[in-house]
């Protein structure tokens, strides 16, 4: 109960982003925090104090790594750049093809965003972050709501 409780207010600290938001840093972090609690929970080492110490460790590993990003050469190594999947109305199929990313998953992202055609469309962008945006000809009109892509296995 307290490895939980310690876990639950470290991704208390480690910030306010949602699952979808997640970067590469913070999916290794929660896998590591997952293969490295797991003896401290279940296994034969149920000492509190090491598994106290393997959260505090692994948060200001990943909160260095934040900072980190922030450089550019080190942004550049890790980050995805945007991918523009859709141009004026015209789906380009071979960025679509190259990211991994289907007509159905654009189409859901469309209607998430209130876009029945994709004629209708001026701009869509597969994110780093896996979703996809929007951008509507004439009146852009914003919602709140995020759709994600999630890729498959080729």
């Amino acid at each position: 109960m307290v490895i939980y409780a310690a876990l639950l207010v470290a991704l208390r600290i480690f910030g306010k982003r949602e699952v979808g938001q997640f970067t590469l840093y913070d999916l290794v972090f929660i896998l590591l925090v997952a293969n490295a609690l797991q003896p401290a929970i279940t296994g034969p080492d149920t000492s509190i104090g090491g598994g106290l110490v393997l959260i505090v460790a692994l948060v200001l590993i990943n909160g260095l790594i934040s900072r980190l990003d922030e450089i550019p050469r080190f942004h550049k190594l890790f980050g995805a750049d945007p991918a523009v999947i859709v141009r004026d109305g015209k789906y380009l199929t071979d960025v679509m093809k190259r990211e991994g990313v289907s007509q159905a998953e654009v189409e859901m992202s469309m209607r998430e965003h209130g876009v029945s055609d994709i004629k209708e469309i001026q701009l869509g962008v597969l994110e780093p972050d896996g979703s996809i945006s929007v951008v509507p000809l004439g009146n852009a009109t914003r919602t709140k709501r995020r759709v994600l892509f999630h890729h498959r296995a080729n």
